[in-house]
């Protein structure tokens, strides 16, 4: 079921409204990763010196070109931790217009989702984002302990975290926050096991630049999918604060 939600929004790519919106949504991911890597090489390059003397062999002058070489490689190790937090900021930056793309698509009977508010939706953004961070820096010395585990580790945890961000937020458009929140504590082991199938990819670098996009989408389609046999009544507080 989860594959098929997938296989909608993969469908959809074509999209000329999510074609607008993955364009944009690399072109940040890749200015992220360039930002970051600028900054990488600039700390190599105070931090080491232009050339080496060393014994019997003298003066080594390829220091620069060994740090260029070498912070690209480092970069795209990076990519893959960096990419999770990227994927978190991304909710709150275009998950409202990739659902309204979806819906019109395939839910074109549904009327209009309301909108949450910017400054709620920044907060959260920025709320997640501190948690999702907070959690990856103790988990990398648990990395540390579980040896060949720790990409399994590394999806189970960044997988539970993203997919509750993303299907809360997705169900927030239609049931506000309390019926999101019930929705999804009584679907939890199928929207962890979404957000797991969403963090494994993120893992391979320049394929998790197109992840976001298609996870929100896929997101949407869970979230009506398992919408359609429980239902909630909007928090009368959501629509206050998305009128807002």
């Amino acid at each position: 079921m989860i594959l098929a939600d997938f296989l909608k929004a993969l469908g959809q790519l074509g999209d000329r409204h999510f074609l607008k919106i993955l364009g944009l949504g690399v072109a940040l991911s890749l200015a992220l990763l360039v930002v970051c890597y600028v900054g990488l090489v600039q700390g190599l390059d105070w931090l080491l010196p232009d050339a080496l003397v060393l014994p019997w062999f003298g003066e080594i002058t390829w220091i620069d070109s060994l740090i260029s070489w070498g912070s690209l490689l480092l970069m795209l190790v990076l990519s893959v931790f960096l990419m999770v937090p990227a994927a978190s900021m991304f909710t709150g930056l275009f998950l409202d217009t990739v659902a309204d793309a979806v819906e019109a698509r395939h839910y074109p009977h549904l009327p209009p989702a309301s909108q949450v508010g910017v400054m709620d939706g920044l907060i959260d953004s920025i709320n997640f984002f501190g948690v999702l961070a907070a959690v990856n820096v103790v988990a990398l010395l648990l990395y540390l302990l579980v040896g060949p585990l720790a990409p399994l580790l590394f999806w189970a945890v960044n997988g539970y975290l993203l997919g509750r961000e993303y299907f809360q937020v997705a169900a927030m458009r239609r049931l506000g926050r309390k019926g999101a929140r019930e929705l999804r504590k009584r679907h939890a082991g199928q929207i962890w096991l979404a957000g797991i199938l969403m963090a494994a990819p993120l893992s391979i670098p320049l394929v998790n630049l197109v992840i976001p996009v298609l996870g929100a989408a896929t997101f949407t389609h869970l979230f009506h999918r398992l919408n359609g046999t429980v239902r909630y009544a909007p928090d009368p507080a959501d629509k206050k604060s998305a009128r807002a």
